[in-house]
């Protein structure tokens, strides 16, 4: 049912200022719970010591790593899961390059499960270690991406193998409620075009338990083509959400209603109909009932916008791309909607940055859309970084993980120096890693972009990938709950 503007204005005077545009986020009653982390009674003094009184979040400075790779605060460390060029994977050739989304899944007896998306565009000629085209598990045999499948165990060793491959550009995907991986081509790309032999731009399923499962790859073209970025699955409703990371015009915030009757579960998606279900984009105004014609308009942590859904014409953007099918005034763009992560009853929503292409320029958005009360609300704002080559401030945030110990971490695909960086409910943040792989040069140092920020099932280590060459870490130390203060 259509939540309409007048609905959302009667709603904001009942609740008062707690509506407020720009209210605090605790006041908003749309506060996650893994996000309200109280600080310790006995506090903390911000480097993960356990001692003293402050109550600054994260753990302190990060210091240099002598192999050049990851800096990290006192009392972490890495590990190196996969290399591209340089790990294997059980077929004998090398992992892919280009690491992106990632997602971890319990295994028996300790073992961890992730599923690696490789964002790889094009055909398989253009890049040195492209997905293996692994027998009954490709999609299209001349393009370059796909997903591994990394087995890690409590003696350290590993195993990884292909889940999916001859599909392009799997960005950032994410993870089912039953337990699959939804890979996400960020493409639009048709056959014909760069080389390729199928239509690209869809979301597929890989499931990290059964390999057969895998077995010829069939797109949920119910979910749309566009320029996928991410994907979550509410698990009560059954909606899925999807962001598409695209300009000229930007991008759209999408929803996907299932068929009446429809019920979830492990293979269900890929025997849809390509028409099955709703897919809509999301329409947003503020508590005066104005419509917002852009996320960026929102200038201060706590904005609340009411949302409304209109349905896509053609999800399959046979002439006319997705987000090109509506005029303005019908639905809610922003630029680079990248990242998502389903927790505390909603998604966690990422705009990673605005330029002159937006009507207001930032360095990043983070968003909570609540379900319930159909409504976004914006939790972190980063102002525009004035000198990304200096260390210090972020920009660019990409991939998002919720995290066990309150507040977010966020992977940073910003411009000069890349982080993992924290962030509290009250949108304070903070640096846990510095990538201090330099792929340029002394003269003009280069550093790739954080990706794939997901906690282990026991919250005791934290995976992230550096994109290029592709290299995924594993990182543990003393994680403590962060303080929830301004």
């Amino acid at each position: 049912m259509p939540f309409t503007r007048r609905e959302f204005t009667r709603q904001s005077a009942l609740t008062g200022a707690g509506i407020a545009l720009t209210g605090t986020v605790a006041a908003l009653a749309t506060a996650p719970g893994a996000l309200a982390a109280e600080d310790s009674k006995h506090g903390h003094d911000g480097h993960g010591h356990g001692h003293g009184h402050s109550h600054e979040p994260g753990y302190g400075p990060l210091i240099a790593d002598p192999e050049g790779l990851l800096a990290l605060p006192a009392g972490f460390s890495y590990k190196v899961i996969t290399h591209s060029g340089v790990t294997k994977l059980e077929s004998g050739e090398y992992t892919p390059s280009n690491h992106d989304g990632t997602a971890t899944f319990e295994g028996p007896r300790g073992v961890t499960l992730l599923v690696n998306n490789h964002e790889l565009s094009g055909t398989r000629a253009g890049w040195e270690h492209p997905v293996p085209l692994a027998e009954g598990l490709v999609y299209d045999p001349v393009a370059a991406g796909g997903c591994t499948v990394v087995e890690t165990r409590r003696d350290g060793r590993t195993a990884e193998w292909v889940g999916i491959a001859g599909t392009s550009t799997n960005c950032a995907g994410g993870a089912s409620p039953w337990g699959t991986w939804l890979t996400c081509e960020e493409t639009e790309d048709k056959a014909g075009k760069n080389g390729l032999l199928k239509d690209h731009g869809y979301v597929f399923e890989v499931d990290p338990y059964d390999r057969r499962a895998n077995r010829d790859p069939r797109p949920i073209k119910a979910l749309g083509r566009y320029a996928h970025e991410a994907v979550v699955i509410d698990p009560k409703l059954g909606h899925a959400y999807l962001t598409e990371d695209a300009a000229g015009p930007n991008g759209l915030l999408y929803r996907w209603v299932p068929p009446h009757g429809f019920r979830h579960g492990r293979g269900k998606l890929r025997t849809l109909a390509d028409d099955a279900g709703v897919l809509q984009a999301a329409k947003c105004f503020d508590k005066s009932g104005k419509f917002v014609d852009d996320l960026s308009r929102a200038t201060e942590i706590g904005t609340v916008y009411g949302v409304d859904w209109a349905d896509v014409p053609d999800r399959d953007a046979k002439t006319v791309s997705v987000r090109k099918q509506f005029t303005d005034g019908q639905v809610t763009r922003a630029r680079k909607l990248e990242g998502m992560w389903w927790g505390d009853g909603g998604a966690y929503i990422v705009s990673s940055f605005a330029r002159a292409e937006s009507p207001v320029q930032h360095d990043g958005q983070v968003w909570f859309y609540d379900p319930k009360r159909r409504t976004l609300t914006l939790k972190v704002l980063l102002g525009v970084n004035a000198d990304p080559s200096k260390d210090g401030a972020f920009d660019g945030p990409d991939n998002i993980t919720v995290s066990p110990y309150g507040g977010l971490v966020i992977a940073e695909d910003g411009n000069g120096i890349q982080h993992l960086f924290g962030a509290t409910e009250s949108g304070r943040t903070y640096p846990i890693a510095r990538n201090e792989l330099n792929i340029g040069s002394e003269q003009e140092p280069e550093y790739s972009e954080f990706t794939g920020v997901t906690f282990s099932p026991d919250g005791k280590t934290l995976y992230a990938n550096i994109q290029t060459p592709g290299i995924m870490l594993a990182i543990t130390g003393p994680w403590k709950r962060q303080p929830n203060r301004h």
